[in-house]
């Protein structure tokens, strides 16, 4: 799956900087004209010419979107308009909620490809000489060892190592790019370069899974590449389905539903976020010593359920509350239910039966996103 991401670039475009994606919105990119995000999943194939998006011209000197016809549309054209005019139903927030094939979209993600507008995603783009040692200090990765076209997810936590959102970052530089290039690249590896002037970024992976690519561009290319991938075959995805897909098949933390100021990053699962080299920076002296002392005691589970569950639901064993739900979501069928919820770590682990607010079962079950998450070592290099 792949993150499509719009933004407009303000000067400094030739200059490697830092981008990051959070999961929550950011009121300094509400302007509809300045950012349109979006994401598309897609199947695990063999490489061939749909994956050729981008390929160098004959002519050597330029690069061109192959097939992709990238042409800017007109000054007054709104992305939104574009997709309302086929089918979508958007929010008053300006969110794509849904095109009317939620399930079609659910489907796709297994048996094809699908794309989605995640415009409400924010953005905080980092420049200057310091850029990396800021974001070294301010979050939990390790950023002094990423190179120019290399990103990772890193965590920015309180002080005392309680979540408050994950972000996807990109070390990012202006080049030419082919798309094949990032085929078989690490996750978070990415190019960032200019079709027809304007600024395009391609990355491997999504917030979601390591899967597909990531797309970050200037809002004037967002329509044409939006309908240039759905000629190619790929389902649009709505917000609705997309929350969904986090829950059911990610099982991704969110943030003010798993990242809040009640659990620590730790708890949250997000290991692969986080460095145990590196020096100070904030959380850093909690995180270390809940390390040491084995301090983790509870941890987010997913939870197939037999009804429908309200997040902040209590979790149950043996009578006694070890945890609450903090996500839901309902699957492809009416009788599929899903949610996501901190457990004490004593009290259930995989495959253990709770009960829901006292008349729900559950059972608890692993979710890919936290099954890929591994715990570093010092003498590791992350």
């Amino acid at each position: 799956m792949a993150t499509t991401g719009t933004q407009r670039f303000l000067g400094g475009a030739t200059l490697p900087y830092i981008r990051t994606t959070t999961s929550g919105s950011s009121s300094s990119f509400r302007s509809r004209p300045h950012h349109i995000n979006g994401a598309f999943w897609r199947k695990k194939t063999s490489t061939n010419e749909k994956l050729r998006l981008l390929s160098r011209s004959s002519s050597g000197g330029t690069f061109a979107a192959l097939p992709f016809d990238l042409s800017p549309p007109p000054i007054d054209h709104d992305f939104l308009e574009t997709v309302t005019a086929a089918g979508a139903k958007v929010s008053d927030d300006g969110i794509i909620e849904t095109f009317g094939n939620d399930d079609e979209a659910l489907d796709a993600t297994d048996n094809g490809v699908v794309v989605v507008d995640l415009s409400h995603f924010g953005r905080i783009r980092v420049s200057g000489e310091d850029r990396i040692q800021f974001l070294h200090n301010q979050s939990t990765a390790n950023f002094e060892c990423l190179h120019e076209g290399q990103g990772c997810d890193t965590v920015f936590v309180t002080p005392t190592a309680r979540t408050i959102d994950i972000a996807h970052a990109w070390i990012m530089v202006m080049e030419g790019l082919n798309l094949g290039d990032l085929v078989g690249q690490p996750y978070g590896a990415q190019q960032h370069f200019s079709v027809n002037g304007m600024p395009v970024t391609v990355g491997v992976g999504n917030v979601i899974s390591a899967e597909g690519f990531s797309l970050l561009m200037s809002p004037a290319a967002a329509g044409a590449v939006w309908n240039t991938i759905l000629s190619q075959g790929a389902i649009p995805m709505g917000s609705n389905a997309w929350e969904k897909l986090r829950v059911l098949q990610g099982g991704r933390p969110a943030p003010q539903k798993e990242l809040t100021n009640e659990f620590n990053v730790l708890e949250a699962g997000l290991w692969n976020s986080i460095s145990l080299n590196k020096g100070c920076y904030k959380g850093q002296e909690t995180i270390s010593r809940l390390i040491t002392y084995d301090g983790v005691k509870q941890r987010l589970w997913g939870i197939c359920l037999s009804a429908p569950a309200e997040p902040g639901s209590s979790i149950i064993v043996d009578g006694k509350k070890v945890g609450k739900v903090t996500s839901y979501a309902s699957g492809r069928k009416e009788s599929e239910h899903f949610g996501l919820g901190y457990i004490k770590r004593q009290a259930a682990s995989e495959g253990d039966a709770v009960t829901i607010a006292e008349n729900i079962t559950g059972t608890v079950v692993e979710v890919p996103f936290l099954a890929r998450q591994r715990p570093p070592t010092r003498d590791s290099a992350s």
